[in-house]
């Protein structure tokens, strides 16, 4: 048997293309998003409250970051993971509501899913819309099992992936740093083969 340690670029591809639900285009970030994103990563307090992602320093700091991204195929750099990200843009106002990503394995584990939308679209489903698409989507494309983490006490995020169909396994205890703050992250998986084509 043998193990794929790399990953290979159409895969990469395939994983990250586009996705649509009833009020949502799930669309492959790419630097021309970082313009609607500045903003709300810079203002948005309260969604700093859960994930350890940091403010980007400068627009074009964004977007040479995201063109990375998009110019190395999805592939982190050292070949590992394919690195699909997605953002969300509601129909029908073109308003883009946050982002949808993951870090995907040659063997088709999404060892990191995760998600964020800005505060002021919280607790009207789109996460919940977005995961449960993304999953399936994933699904479609040979993905068998995704693993996410919540910080410890993030209830609404919890409830979001349990809506997608995780299931709770482990509290990992000093998982994460928030604000500068070692945190306990809850863990969730979904397991993907009986979804798949």
């Amino acid at each position: 048997m043998t193990i794929t340690t790399t990953m290979p670029p159409a895969l990469a591809q395939r994983l990250a293309q586009a996705i649509e639900t009833p009020r949502l285009l799930l669309e492959p970030m790419s630097e021309q998003h970082a313009s609607a994103f500045f903003g709300p990563l810079q203002s948005d307090e309260a969604l700093y409250r859960w994930i350890s992602m940091d403010r980007p320093k400068s627009l074009e700091a964004l977007r040479t970051h995201w063109r990375r991204i998009e110019q190395s195929g999805r592939i982190s750099p050292c070949q590992g993971f394919a690195w699909p990200a997605w953002a969300l843009r509601r129909k029908a106002d073109g308003q883009y509501l946050g982002r949808v990503d993951a870090e995907i394995t040659p063997g088709l584990e999404a060892s990191n899913f995760g998600y964020y939308l800005f505060s002021p679209h919280w607790g009207q489903g789109y996460a919940s819309e977005a995961a449960r698409a993304a999953t399936q989507a994933l699904a479609q494309r040979g993905v068998q099992r995704l693993v996410a983490t919540v910080t410890v006490g993030n209830g609404a995020s919890a409830r979001v992936l349990q809506k997608a169909g995780f299931a709770f396994t482990r509290i990992l205890p000093g998982n994460d740093c928030v604000g500068g703050v070692a945190v306990d992250d809850e863990e969730y998986v979904k397991e993907l083969a009986s979804e798949g084509p």
